[in-house]
């Protein structure tokens, strides 16, 4: 999988890929300049080689600005296909990634991968591209026939990891380096909004096709558990309010726990928190809260980047508490979180608005300099690992379409 190949990387690896990156103005990596379609970028060497990718990732961050840190920890999304919007986007905010949603998926895969190509500004540190390809429901990706968690819920574990191998084959086709497909909730009521989307109706079940998705899809892509610490248990959707229960830690622990410690296990390199509530655990959305950060890292082990869900949800949900964009994004980096999404952060002026808003919080003293830094540090880290790995160049021009 990506991720263990990431522990595997050498020193002559790493300068080689150093080799093609160079210190921008205000510090941060980039390449000498934009390549044409097709050339080599033309580059002057300015970064020793460094024997991890961690510590290429820290040398990276420490020549950032607090902007630019604050920055590359937003994940945003305009909605269009027009590869001159798009770029500009991108240089304009800085910011660290990109979700792709519907209105940013044309017609083909050949033009998709035009998409991508805009939003890479420099391939030498490319953004982490990502998209919800879980197929069935939530599928941006028309061409994806695959099956689904619906036929997968049902069928051996080693069908789920077929299944998303070929999944993050079309997405690394695409260009898109993260996939945010792997549903690790579960639940056996049908009623449930998450039932049709999870891979399995009991914890055993589910945990078995998560573990086995993960390892399919890690050869690929950047597979992403969600929704930590699990859907299944807390009636409601939280697309339109904060689901919660009542579920102690230690029955969470032996139920809707298992399916996020197997894909932990098997390697995902992301975690999506939810917005929703354990009560007895924390009161506050699991997105929000620092508890829930602290038992994934410090409990479940979990080393990756922690990635909110979308944070508009929380505004959608009509809570007062939630109603600030802004406070959001800042509450949430704060309890834990390594990037923060939005796909309302659909303009450069509202991306910049939460920049702005970190950056104060920094300044300020409520989000910890440190933490800003270690959070930037770990998405560094990621970006750099797809640049080491090709997977920031523009995607293959004469791939066959996907069938």
């Amino acid at each position: 999988m990506i991720r263990n190949r990431r522990l595997l990387l050498t020193a002559t690896a790493m300068a080689a890929m150093l080799s093609t990156s160079v210190v921008s103005g205000s510090g941060a990596l980039a390449s000498e300049a934009s390549p044409a379609p097709g050339s080599e970028p033309v580059v002057t060497v300015k970064a020793a080689a460094v024997p991890s990718l961690h510590e290429a990732a820290v040398r990276a961050v420490e020549s950032m600005t607090v902007r630019e840190r604050a920055a590359s920890v937003v994940m945003g999304h305009i909605p269009t296909t027009e590869a001159a919007r798009l770029r500009d986007y991108m240089a304009t905010t800085g910011i660290g990634g990109f979700i792709l949603m519907g209105a940013n998926i044309p017609a083909d895969e050949s033009s998709l991968r035009e998409v991508t190509a805009a939003l890479t500004v420099d391939p030498a540190f490319p953004p982490l591209l990502a998209i919800d390809q879980e197929g069935g429901d939530v599928s941006r990706l028309p061409w994806d026939g695959f099956p689904s968690s619906l036929q997968l819920k049902d069928a051996p574990p080693a069908h789920a990891r077929d299944a998303f191998a070929a999944r993050a084959a079309l997405v690394q086709r695409a260009g898109i380096g993260v996939n945010f497909g792997i549903v690790a909730d579960e639940t056996a009521d049908p009623g449930s909004f998450i039932h049709r989307r999870s891979l399995g109706t009991s914890p055993a079940a589910a945990a078995e096709r998560v573990a086995a998705a993960v390892a399919g899809e890690g050869e690929t892509a950047l597979s992403t558990l969600k929704h930590f610490p699990g859907h299944g248990a807390a009636p409601g959707d939280s697309h339109a309010g904060i689901p919660s229960t009542g579920m102690t830690k230690a029955e969470w622990k032996s139920a809707d726990a298992v399916p996020f410690a197997a894909g932990i296990e098997a390697g995902a390199p992301l975690l999506m928190f939810g917005h929703l509530a354990y009560t007895s655990v924390d009161a506050t959305p699991a997105s929000l809260s620092p508890e829930w950060h602290r038992i994934a890292r410090e409990e479940m082990g979990f080393d990756g980047i922690a990635v909110t869900d979308d944070l508009g949800m929380l505004e959608a949900s009509g809570i007062d508490a939630y109603a600030d964009p802004v406070a959001n994004a800042v509450t949430a980096l704060a309890a834990g979180n390594d990037l923060v999404l939005a796909v309302m952060f659909s303009t450069p002026d509202s991306a910049t608005a939460v920049v702005d808003g970190i950056v104060a919080a920094v300044d300020a003293g409520t989000v910890p300099a440190g933490r800003l830094e270690e959070a930037a540090v770990r998405v560094a880290a990621l970006r750099l690992e797809l640049a080491a790995a090709g997977r920031g160049l523009v995607p293959c021009p004469d791939c066959e379409p996907a069938a």
